[in-house]
């Protein structure tokens, strides 16, 4: 049987292991269209679309851990730039219950896959607000971005950019 308050907030220690988002927000947010209203029109060829995402989390509390999806985004180069996007979308998450050799892989995958829909659908909302058709990211393999990462902690080179 679930806590009443949903949130995690009664369970006691020995309980089931958990996983409770308990507040999710908008840290940073740019988005720039600097060569409107040029760059509304039909475009010669489709633009070069760049997407880079990172996960960065640091721990609040024995349990409580803030884990931010910073995304970049751009269409067009140089001159030819449409539009950039820059977005830090955050969450706090407390872990009860958890193995603490498995703390680490929930804060870098899971919590960054909850957060993914909200981020998605910001970019989305910011790129058809701004004029243009709206972006929609594929969904993002968090484990092999974790993988990525970790491969590179150890110095071996990485495979691929999410």
């Amino acid at each position: 049987m679930s806590d009443a308050n949903g949130n995690g907030a009664n369970a006691g220690q020995g309980g089931a292991p958990a996983l409770n988002a308990l507040v999710q927000y908008l840290k940073d947010f740019s988005f720039e269209n600097p060569n409107a209203p040029n760059s509304l029109g039909p475009q010669e060829r489709a633009p070069n679309i760049s997407i880079q995402v990172n996960v960065n989390a640091k721990q609040l509390a024995q349990t409580d851990f803030e884990v931010s999806l910073t995304l970049e985004a751009s269409a067009g180069e140089g001159a030819g730039l449409l539009f950039k996007l820059e977005l830090e979308y955050g969450g706090v998450f407390r872990l009860l219950n958890i193995p603490q050799e498995q703390i680490h892989p929930i804060v870098m995958i899971e919590c960054p896959r909850l957060l993914f829909p909200f981020v998605r659908q910001i970019v989305a909302d910011a790129t058809r607000d701004g004029g243009f058709p709206p972006l929609y990211i594929d969904p993002i393999d968090f484990v092999a971005l974790y993988q990525q990462k970790a491969a590179e902690a150890a110095g071996q080179p990485g495979t691929a950019n999410a």
